[in-house]
C-alpha cells in the first residue's frame, strides 16, 4: 500500500502528498495520503481493526477517483486526507489468509484482532489517556485538519454491509441501497452492533453519543468514548462504513419472525456450550503458554498491571506485549462477554433492566451469526497459540480443528455465507464513502485546514528515502 501510494505522489506531485504522521508500536509508519488544494479537510481512516483488510484497498480506489475527478477536489474545495493503515502491526498479523485462497477455515485460522485495549479507535481513558501511539497519531491529525467528514472504514467478516453515523446525512440510506443492490452486497438491516442503537433509515444507524461504562459494554456496544466522536467538537460527522467479505442473504430480511424466543432459545443456549467448550481448551492450554507482557525497562508486569497509567499527563511508554499474551488478551475479552450475551438474548432469563428492542428476522440471523463469531474467533486465536508454541502437550489442536471446521460449515451451509470478491467490496466501500461525501459537504462550514504550509511547493520525497 506505501509503495503504490508513493507511486501514485511520484507520478501528480502537485495534486498528491505523503507524509508520516505516526508510528506504529512496532516502528511502522503511518502514512497519511493527500489529495487536492482545497480548504475543506476530509479524512479517510483504513485499517483500524487489524481483521479488515479492505479499506486499505479502498483508499488506494479513493485517491485514484479523486486525482482523476475535479468534481471532488477542486470543484468541492476539499482536500481527501487517506490514513493508509492505523494498525499495520496488526494488520501484518493477519497475512495468512490475505494471499487467499478465500475460505472462512484458512480466515479463523488466521485471524487476529487485539484485544480490546489495544485496538486503536477507542478512547476508554479519554483523548487525554490515550496510550497507543497509533491512537494519539490518529487524534493529532483530526485536531490538526479538523474535517467536516471522517469516514472509518471497517469490514464485516459474514454478514452485511451497514454504516453508523455521528449526525444524519439525509438521503445516506437511499443511497446505500441502490450501491447494494447494484453490486449484489447485502444489507445488514439489524446489526448486532447496533441492536440498541436508532436507526436512521434502512442499513443506517445513529451512533450514540459515548457514556460511563464497563469493559463488557464498551466490547459489546462501543458505548465509551471513541475517535470516532472525537473531532464532533470540529463539526465532523464520522460515518463508519461496513463492507461484508462473506455475505449472508438472511440479515436482509426485514419480515417479523415466526418463532423469535425459541430462535432466541437455541442462540442462547448454543453461546453457552460453546462457551463452556472453550474455556475448557484454554484451562488445558494456560498452563504450557507464557503469558503477560514486559515494559521497556522489562519489570515483567502484566498488561493490567502497567495499565491505567498514575495521571493523565504523562505520556506512557507503550508496554512490550509477548506473543502469548497478545493472543490470549483478545480471547480473555471474548469469553468474558459470552455468558453475559447469552443472558441477554435468552427470553427466559430476566432482563427487565435492559429488554431486548423488538426484533425481525435480520437481527435474529445477526445474533446467530455474532455468537458464532465470538465462538469462532476465539477457537483460532487458540489454534494459533498452539501453532506458534510449536507443540500441543495439551493435545488440544485437534478439538480445535474439528470445532472450527464444524462452525465454519455451519457459517457456510446454515446461514448461507458466500465469498465477495474484493473488487466489489471496493467498489462498494468506495460509493459510500463518496455518497457520504457529497451529503456532507452541503452543509459543511470552511472551518476544517490543513497544518502542512507551503503545500505542493517543494520537491516530493520518495518515500523509501524518507
Amino acid at each position: 500500500m506505501g509503495a503504490q501510494a508513493a507511486a501514485l505522489v511520484a507520478r501528480r506531485p502537485q495534486d498528491a502528498r505523503l507524509r508520516r504522521v505516526g508510528t506504529s508500536r512496532a516502528g511502522t509508519p503511518l502514512w497519511l495520503l493527500s489529495v487536492g488544494h482545497g480548504s475543506r479537510q476530509v479524512l479517510v481512516v483504513a485499517g483500524p481493526h487489524a481483521n479488515e483488510p479492505v479499506g486499505g484497498a479502498t483508499v488506494l480506489r479513493l485517491a485514484e477517483r479523486t486525482l482523476a475527478d475535479p468534481r471532488l477536489t477542486e470543484d468541492a474545495d476539499a482536500t481527501w486526507n487517506l490514513l493508509l493503515c492505523l494498525d499495520p502491526d496488526g494488520s501484518r498479523r493477519n497475512e495468512g489468509w490475505l494471499p487467499g485462497p478465500y475460505s472462512l477455515g484458512r480466515y479463523f485460522r488466521n485471524f487476529f484482532r487485539p484485544g480490546f485495549l489495544e485496538q486503536p479507535e477507542w478512547l476508554p481513558d479519554g483523548a487525554a489517556g490515550a496510550r497507543l501511539p497509533e491512537t494519539r497519531a490518529l487524534l493529532e491529525v483530526q485536531d490538526e485538519l479538523r474535517p467536516f467528514l471522517q469516514c472509518s472504514l471497517h469490514g464485516v467478516d459474514v454478514g452485511g454491509g451497514f454504516v453508523e453515523l455521528t449526525r444524519d446525512l439525509p438521503g445516506l440510506a437511499r443511497r446505500v441501497a441502490h450501491t447494494a443492490a447494484r453490486l449484489g452486497i447485502p444489507r445488514e438491516l439489524g446489526p448486532y452492533d447496533t441492536l440498541y442503537w436508532p436507526s436512521l433509515g434502512p442499513a443506517v444507524y445513529s451512533i450514540p453519543p459515548p457514556r460511563p461504562g464497563d469493559l463488557a459494554a464498551a466490547i459489546t456496544e462501543a458505548a465509551v468514548e471513541s475517535t470516532w466522536y472525537h473531532p464532533h467538537r470540529h463539526g465532523t460527522v464520522t460515518a463508519v462504513v461496513e463492507a461484508p467479505m462473506w455475505g449472508v442473504a438472511g440479515v436482509e430480511n426485514g419480515q417479523p419472525p415466526t418463532d423469535a424466543d425459541g430462535f432466541l432459545r437455541t442462540v442462547s443456549h448454543t453461546l453457552r456450550h460453546d462457551t463452556r467448550v472453550l474455556e475448557q481448551l484454554l484451562a488445558r492450554l494456560r498452563p504450557f503458554v507464557q503469558g503477560g507482557t514486559e515494559t521497556e525497562a522489562g519489570t515483567g508486569l502484566g498488561l493490567r498491571d502497567v495499565w491505567p497509567w498514575p495521571t493523565a499527563d504523562v505520556r506512557p511508554r507503550t508496554p512490550v506485549v509477548s506473543e502469548a499474551a497478545r493472543l490470549l488478551a483478545p480471547v480473555d475479552d471474548y469469553l468474558l462477554v459470552c455468558p453475559g450475551l447469552a443472558d441477554a438474548w435468552d427470553p427466559d432469563v430476566d432482563t427487565a433492566a435492559r429488554p431486548l428492542p423488538p426484533l425481525n428476522t435480520a437481527h435474529l440471523a445477526a445474533l446467530r451469526i455474532a455468537g458464532r463469531r465470538l465462538a469462532l474467533r476465539t477457537a483460532g486465536l487458540l489454534y494459533q497459540l498452539v501453532i506458534a508454541s510449536g507443540r500441543d502437550p495439551a493435545g488440544v489442536l485437534p478439538e480445535l480443528d474439528r470445532l472450527i471446521d464444524e462452525w465454519c460449515a455451519d457459517y457456510r451451509d446454515g446461514c448461507g455465507a458466500r465469498w465477495i470478491s474484493v473488487a466489489r467490496q471496493v467498489e462498494y466501500q468506495s460509493r459510500v464513502v463518496l455518497s457520504a461525501f457529497e451529503l456532507a459537504r452541503r452543509h459543511a462550514p470552511v472551518r476544517s485546514r490543513s497544518g502542512e504550509p507551503g503545500w505542493g511547493a517543494e520537491t516530493v520525497v520518495p518515500m523509501h528515502r524518507e
